[in-house]
């Protein structure tokens, strides 16, 4: 089992461990915040109740509209929900989508955030957010998105279905792989996204056969906030671009999303990327990391194509067209053609 411990850095003050939820009303108390708004999805409104009550008079209110891709229009209503109550923080708790929506109100408010993740998501360790409207996926970086305040709790992820940990663990990874070839890389980030990768790979087996082992939930926790460190730190390249589109365009749940691709766009990549590839091969413990890593997500039972969660193959084109209009930093040169293979291998789960 993983030591509980504190890690501060600039902005973001991290709290991990084991029942370190409790540490809530203290963590409000330090920002300073008397009247806060606890934000969640629809299906983690019971949660959301459980940490008003750990806030108690400190909780002034709850916004249970959370939901995936972070739409301008929930964002809207949530921030009519702060007017109202003369909201000084948010807190959410949840994975990713509920995150963004306390990102999104930040952006637009400045207000503080304490997030208490339930997933490996990793955005709450990140200045950056992805908002949807008519379809169109945009991500914003700025100060204000930053959370200053991250909980860490195993205990809220120990009932996380074997199949979401899965999913929400090939996320994290991909953060990390991403980092390794960055153009904004540096020799820690490298560090924590080796060690991040090596932590997921080693845990997630663990996870999956005894859903509620505290000590691996600690270990893929781990690996997943440095993974999301990472994320923070440097500028994601085609396999983000990839899915931030496909999520836009055709509403697809980002996890399962990230995890299909993550083969796809790192072979992709690997010939220009070989020291990357030399780090997940240690990391992973395996002569070919991409291969194992299609390996471990078939152990995993998720879903290997586009076609499986709802992309439909007239959206090929539409989303390369997409991808191709921004121009973005990625070690291969981008090109309409071999992206176009790309997508077409990765709808139909063909493999590497």
């Amino acid at each position: 089992m993983l030591d509980s411990f504190i890690y501060q850095m600039l902005p973001a003050r991290v709290v991990f461990g084991r029942g370190t939820s409790t540490a809530l009303p203290a963590e409000a108390e330090r920002l300073g915040l008397s009247r806060l708004l606890v934000l969640s999805t629809p299906e983690q409104a019971s949660l959301a109740g459980h940490v008003q009550q750990l806030l108690g008079e400190r909780a002034a209110g709850a916004f249970h509209g959370a939901t995936m891709h972070t739409p301008v229009e929930v964002t809207e209503r949530a921030l009519e929900v702060v007017r109202a109550e003369r909201i000084d923080g948010v807190v959410a708790v949840g994975g990713g989508s509920t995150t963004g929506l306390g990102k999104a109100i930040a952006l637009r408010t400045d207000l503080p955030q304490i997030v208490l993740p339930t997933t490996y998501a990793g955005s709450e360790m990140t200045p950056i957010l992805g908002e949807t409207q008519d379809g169109r996926k945009t991500t914003r970086r700025s100060p204000k998105i930053q959370p200053e305040v991250v909980i860490y709790d195993v205990d809220l992820t120990l009932s996380l279905p074997p199949a979401m940990s899965a999913l929400s663990a090939f996320n994290a990874i991909a953060h990390a792989a991403e980092a390794l070839y960055a153009p904004d890389g540096n020799p820690i980030v490298a560090l924590m996204a080796e060690e991040g990768v090596r932590a997921i790979v080693e845990a997630l087996p663990r996870v999956l056969k005894e859903p509620g082992d505290p000590d691996a939930r600690a270990s893929l926790l781990y690996g997943a906030w440095l993974c999301a460190c990472c994320l923070g730190t440097t500028t994601m390249g085609l396999h983000h671009k990839l899915c931030h589109t496909l999520g836009g365009l055709f509403d697809l749940p980002h996890a399962q999303t990230h995890a299909i691709v993550l083969p796809y766009a790192l072979a992709y990549n690997a010939a220009a990327i070989p020291e990357a590839i030399a780090r997940l091969r240690r990391a992973m413990q395996a002569d070919e990391p991409i291969a194992a890593l299609l390996q471990l997500e078939r152990d995993c039972g998720i879903p290997l194509a586009l076609r499986d969660i709802g992309m439909p193959h007239e959206g090929i084109a539409l989303a390369v067209e997409q991808a191709m209009a921004n121009p973005y930093g990625n070690p291969r040169p981008v090109e309409a053609s071999a992206l176009g293979e790309l997508l077409e291998r990765a709808w139909a789960g063909a493999g590497i």
